[in-house]
């Protein structure tokens, strides 16, 4: 079975920060103008709005590689999921500075860059806009109890990516169609915001 890219949204803590993750010279930058955003970024074991179950022991496996990223300052991550498995470093918006777990779920800290895309992000968060982390990765599925789809052992986690919330349930992702080749791919990818689009096109005038 060929590989799809399966995403996953997660909702932020309160206003994007998790104040109690933050160490206290985080919290000095913060006051100085710098831009933390905390909270869980994935499940283990439990289905999530897309009807699928990321089994611990695969969680496990790619959080630790990830890990290695995050510790070589390389864990960067896009605002909104781009159309491919790759992480373009011209729209990146974020950095990923910490992971770990807690119980079942997997914890994540990061710190907006200034880029044009870190901009929008702070632009958005400074508008109200409510945000959330989504995760993006490779791999297979299997259907298994009561109609929710396993993640297999294949998986790879590629990144954690900023998304924004739907206001409408189920609303959020939608499955790209299927098209006629020999390898069968879904891209599951977020609404875009018109108000993105035109942040970032004023940022790009300054």
């Amino acid at each position: 079975m060929a590989q799809k890219l399966l995403t996953e949204f997660f909702e932020l803590c309160k206003d994007g920060i998790c104040q109690d993750l933050l160490t206290e010279r985080e919290k000095k930058e913060v006051s100085n103008g710098a831009t933390y955003l905390s909270g869980r970024i994935q499940a283990a074991d439990t289905p999530n709005g897309n009807g699928r179950v990321y089994p611990k022991k695969v969680l496990e496996t790619e959080i630790k590689n990830y890990l290695k990223i995050v510790k070589d300052n390389r864990a960067t991550g896009e605002l909104d999921h781009p159309e491919d498995s790759v992480v373009n470093l011209k729209n990146v918006s974020h950095l990923m500075i910490d992971v770990w777990w807690q119980g079942n779920d997997v914890m994540g800290k990061m710190k907006v860059l200034d880029t044009p895309s870190g901009r929008i992000l702070k632009d958005l968060m400074n508008a109200g806009v409510k945000l959330g982390i989504s995760s993006r990765g490779l791999g297979t599925v299997k259907e298994g109890l009561h109609g929710h789809d396993v993640v297999e052992e294949d998986f790879q986690l590629i990144c954690f990516d900023i998304v924004s919330e739907p206001s409408t349930a189920g609303a959020f992702v939608h499955p790209e169609e299927k098209r006629e080749v020999s390898t069968f791919r879904t891209r599951m990818q977020e609404n875009k915001q018109n108000q993105i689009d035109s942040l970032f096109d004023r940022i790009l005038r300054d």
